[in-house]
């Protein structure tokens, strides 16, 4: 197994150095050099040449955005995760440096003691350096497994320190050898895929009266890619789930806006849905339709989280299915896990078109994949092809 090469840029030492242990602490992950700001950076990408880069935004003689801009113009093709701070404010610049070709952000702990809390993203620093990393590090050529098998090791080590605790520490490393062995063969040893399970609607699929997409890990970039290419005179509201923390999608809402040919903006609770409209659902809360006699509107919660996720991709969709049945086109695209799948299948099965992004183009190909496997997935697609095909089906169904 080779390592996933991640270079840390932060103008803090002592964040460069928490951020290194969280990522040196988990096998196949390795940190080959620290930079203190973009200058440096740049002197230090062609001599480590990186998997991926986590990149601070205020830092002094060259901050983010403006390495962001010079790494554009010197095309240089590494992966770069945004760490930046939760305030509200900050969501402009993040979203500047999404459209200036970062991949992703991670949001650092909102405190002054933000030093200290820095282990709080620690998950979110693995999910990302795992995806982007992950996918870099095989167009070099080398061999990497699944992303959720780095995320894995980090939960196996948290839980080694619990057992630690209580049963001794030759007790806790036996655990976990014997758990890690049995994940590692599951992995380097890996069952054919499944052949999906096949589904037969209820109902044939009607006239497409509203398009709903669920998209994670990989999102903020293909959204940008289908939303710029789609066609200005599509009539149906498209309703879109992106796992993204709250204070962050009316931004993000505002940037893809700029892009894309038809109206978009975040989504507000108890809007009607209006056609050739956009909608991105709230970072925090859940987002569904609800039938109403004269139009159909948009509702938002603050409910618990499915599948890990607030907004849930299964809840939009859930609601989909019911209200539309076979008069909507469900679309599962990048992103880790299962959200999304079930309820696509559901959708499917109620008579619904369904897309489902292909595993080459997938930053991670884990919920289309499910949602294939479970027979929610009509047809897939490449993300090169995503808008051609939503065009159509929008047009002609």
């Amino acid at each position: 197994m080779d390592n996933i090469s991640v270079l840390i840029c932060d103008d803090s030492a002592l964040m460069r150095n928490l951020i290194g242990r969280i990522i040196e602490d988990v096998e196949g992950f390795t940190v080959v050099a620290k930079a203190e700001n973009g200058l440096d950076l740049l002197e230090k990408i062609p001599q480590c040449k990186p998997d991926v880069i986590l990149l601070d935004i205020e830092m002094p003689k060259m901050n983010g955005v403006e390495f962001l801009r010079k790494r554009r113009d010197l095309k240089i093709d590494v992966p770069v995760i945004i760490l930046s701070s939760v305030a509200t404010e900050g969501a402009a610049v993040t979203m500047e440096c999404l459209s200036l070709g970062a991949a992703d952000f991670i949001t650092k702990p909102g405190s002054a003691s933000v030093t200290l809390k820095i282990g709080d993203v620690s998950a979110d620093i693995i999910e990302k350096i795992s995806s982007y990393g992950r996918a870099q590090a095989l167009m070099s050529g080398k061999n990497i497994p699944d992303a959720d098998y780095f995320i894995h090791q980090s939960k196996l080590k948290e839980a080694q320190k619990v057992i630690a605790q209580k049963k001794g520490e030759e007790a806790a490393k036996k655990a976990a050898e014997g758990v890690k062995d049995l994940f590692a063969a599951s992995h380097w040893n890996p069952p054919k895929p499944k052949e999906p399970v096949v589904i037969h609607p209820v109902r044939e699929c009607g006239k497409i009266e509203l398009i709903a997409i669920g998209i994670s890990t990989g999102g903020p970039n293909a959204l940008r890619e289908v939303f710029k290419n789609l066609d200005k005179n599509i009539k149906q509201p498209i309703l879109v789930v992106q796992h993204m923390p709250a204070g962050f999608t009316e931004e993000f809402a505002h940037s893809l806006n700029a892009i894309c040919p038809l109206t978009v903006t975040e989504a507000k609770n108890g809007e009607p849905l209006l056609g050739g409209h956009i909608y991105i659902a709230p970072g925090g809360s859940h987002m569904y339709v609800e039938h109403q006699p004269l139009c159909n509107i948009i509702r938002t919660n603050q409910e618990d989280p499915r599948n890990g996720h607030r907004p849930s991709v299964d809840v939009m969709f859930e609601s989909i299915a019911k209200v539309y049945q076979n008069r909507a086109l469900g679309v599962i695209m990048t992103g880790m896990g299962r959200d999304g799948a079930a309820q696509l299948a559901e959708m499917r099965k109620q008579g619904a078109w369904t897309l489902g992004q292909d595993s080459a183009s997938s930053i991670v190909y884990g919920m289309p994949k499910v949602a294939y496997e479970l027979g929610g997935v009509q047809k897939q697609v490449s993300l090169e092809n995503m808008a051609k095909e939503i065009n159509l089906l929008a047009m002609s169904h």
